[in-house]
Order: structure tokens, then C-alpha cells, then sequence
């Protein structure tokens, strides 16, 4: 399972409370410049509209640059293939408050391109900075145990 791109900053953003994995509907153009790692998923979420999802934010570098069709967009917005009974779902806890549909990564299950999202609760500000000072703190433990 080769992972095209990852959303390192969700982690660190948001608490994951539930993952699930859903296909995308893409372009021919679209799959090769993500199979060649092309693609960017820093700043992109999942918006729920008209009872389907889309994916928003993201960047899809072309695999070809000097090789361009007119009608190409590099933010062009993707249906997210998901069962009727998962947009139920998702819709209903989008709604409740503070939480939110995030992208965590791009990766490929057979010959399938695949997204994996979860369902996010934003981190206050006082969270964030309690795990920067843990992680600090771990790294100056190694470091006196290194030495």
C-alpha cells in the first residue's frame, strides 16, 4: 500500500476520533501525476454538499508541465465515492459541534487509488502547545541518555 501523500499537519491540528478509506473519482491526467507523487494535501479538507462529499484545498501538480491541456486545473474539486449510509453518517456528525471530515492521505489499494479520512476534532491552542513541550522533552531525555 504506497502512500502518494500524506497531511502530516492534521495530527497536529486536529484529534482523529474515527478513520475510514473512500475511493475518488479522477481524470486520466489526474491519476498519472498522483501516482507519480504530484500531489500536495497540505490545507485541504472534505465538505459534504448536496448529499455527496468533495474534496477541496489540494494541489494536483501536472506529471507532464510542458505537456498541458487547456481544460486543466490543478485545484479542481473531486467527488469522494462514498456509500449512502457513510454520507448519513458523516453529515450527521459534521453538523453536531466541532467536528470535521479531514483528508490524512493519498495511497493506492490494488489499482485503486484510495483516500483515507478521518473524522477530526480541532485541537485548542493549550493542547498544541502541551505537545510541543512533551516532545521537547522527550528529545532532551535521548539526547542525556545518548551522552
Amino acid at each position: 500500500m504506497p502512500v502518494f501523500a500524506e497531511n502530516k499537519r492534521v495530527y497536529f491540528d486536529y484529534e482523529i476520533l474515527e478513520k475510514t478509506e473512500a475511493g475518488l473519482e479522477l481524470l486520466g491526467w489526474e491519476v498519472k501525476s498522483i501516482r507519480s507523487k504530484k500531489i500536495s494535501l497540505s490545507g485541504s479538507r472534505v465538505i459534504m454538499r448536496g448529499g455527496e462529499a468533495f474534496l477541496i484545498g489540494h494541489t494536483v501538480s501536472p506529471a507532464q508541465p510542458k505537456n498541458v491541456s487547456s481544460e486543466y486545473d490543478p485545484q479542481r474539486t473531486i467527488k469522494i465515492l462514498l456509500t449512502k449510509k457513510e454520507i448519513k453518517y458523516f453529515i450527521g456528525k459534521t453538523h453536531e459541534r466541532g467536528f470535521t471530515l479531514v483528508p490524512i492521505n493519498i495511497h493506492s489499494k490494488g489499482r485503486k487509488i484510495k483516500l483515507e479520512i478521518g473524522l477530526a476534532r480541532g485541537k485548542k491552542k493549550y493542547e498544541k502547545r502541551d505537545k510541543i513541550k512533551k516532545r521537547e522533552t522527550e528529545k532532551n531525555i535521548r539526547r542525556l541518555m545518548k551522552g
